[in-house]
Parts: C-alpha cells; sequence; structure tokens
C-alpha cells in the first residue's frame, strides 16, 4: 500500500502567519489554485485509486480538487486526520505565543503522545478501509510531522517543515509495517 500525506493548500491564516490548529479556516484562492495545479501534476504520475481527508475545511476543500481532477470519486473523511490542537494558541502568531507560554506548552493544546496515538489510528484506519490501495491523505502540516515522526522513529523536531500542498510518501509492507520513503518530496536522512 501506498499514501501520499498532501499538506493542505494556503489560507488566509498561512499568508497572516496565525496557528491554525482545529479552527477551522478555508482555502483561499491561492490554496484553490495550488490544490488544482497538484491535480494538475498527479494525473501525468503514477495512478492513486482514493481520497481521504481530515474534516477541516482547508483539508476537504484540496481533497475535493484533488478527487474532482484525478476522477476518484467521493472524498472519504477520516476524522483522525485533523490538525492537532494548539489551544488557547490559536489565531496568533507563533512568536506572540513564544511570548506568552515560553515553554511552548500552550493551555489546552493536544499532546505530542496523544496526536502520534491518533497518527496510528489514521494509519490503521485508512489501511482498513482502502486496502492494498494507493491513497492521497490531505491533512495539515503539525499533524502530518508528528505522524511522519512517529513513523520514522524519531522526533518530530527532525522532521522537516512542510509547505502547503507538498506530499510525504508512505508505505506499507506486507506485514502491515509502515515506512516513510519521502518527506515533502525529499528523502528522510536518518
Amino acid at each position: 500500500m501506498r499514501l501520499a500525506l498532501i499538506r493542505h493548500g494556503q489560507t488566509d491564516w498561512n499568508v497572516a502567519g496565525r496557528m491554525q490548529g482545529r479552527t477551522n479556516i478555508p482555502l483561499n484562492a491561492a490554496g484553490r489554485a495550488q490544490a488544482s495545479d497538484l491535480a494538475r501534476a498527479l494525473i501525468d504520475g503514477e495512478p492513486w485509486d482514493a481520497v481521504v481527508s481530515s474534516p477541516l475545511t482547508r483539508a476537504s476543500m484540496t481533497a475535493e480538487v484533488l478527487a474532482n481532477q484525478l476522477k476518484l470519486g467521493a472524498v472519504l473523511p477520516v476524522a483522525e486526520l485533523v490538525e492537532r490542537s494548539f489551544g488557547a494558541a490559536e489565531g496568533i502568531s507563533p512568536a506572540e505565543a513564544l511570548e506568552r507560554w515560553p515553554d511552548r506548552q500552550y493551555p489546552d493544546m493536544e499532546g505530542a503522545q496523544a496526536v502520534a496515538a491518533r497518527a496510528s489510528r489514521a494509519l490503521e484506519r485508512i489501511a482498513e478501509c482502502r486496502p492494498q490501495q494507493r491513497v492521497l491523505a490531505v491533512s495539515h502540516g503539525s499533524f502530518i510531522r508528528h505522524l511522519l515522526a512517529h513513523v520514522a522513529g524519531t522526533r518530530v523536531e527532525h522532521i522537516p517543515r512542510i509547505g502547503n500542498v507538498e506530499m510525504s510518501m508512505l508505505s506499507r509492507d506486507a506485514d502491515g509495517r509502515w515506512s516513510v520513503d519521502t518527506v515533502a518530496g525529499v528523502s528522510l536522512a536518518m
């Protein structure tokens, strides 16, 4: 099984440098164009069987563009792909959040271990719903980094930041073990 993790397209909060977390922000015009450009690039590449998505609007809008242009049918929502909650820090800049909470422990933030556990559940749910398929999964930057770190057995700080509509590839072997092939198109150096 192959899984492409794709960060959603651009939002106005991305442009403004605001932490989104679970705040439900839609794509802006540039984000919709990014999703369309990615779909056109994927048409000429390896074939895909399905699209799954976080339920947040910015991810589901990106997924819908991909599914429509690639003619992959309905997008399957996967609740576990939702972005990490940044609690009280959502809506402010990372610099302001660091000023308020120098230890980066934002009130009501979802913990890293909880994100990793949810990432495992997301992978297993996708494998269960789309066994042996090649799946595009649209999610969010922080969540994707935590998922990749969990699969690679490394710290999230060792996973590079992921830009809008960048793809990271995972494979699942016959024994059900996942491995990271690329992070944002680049091999993961461990």
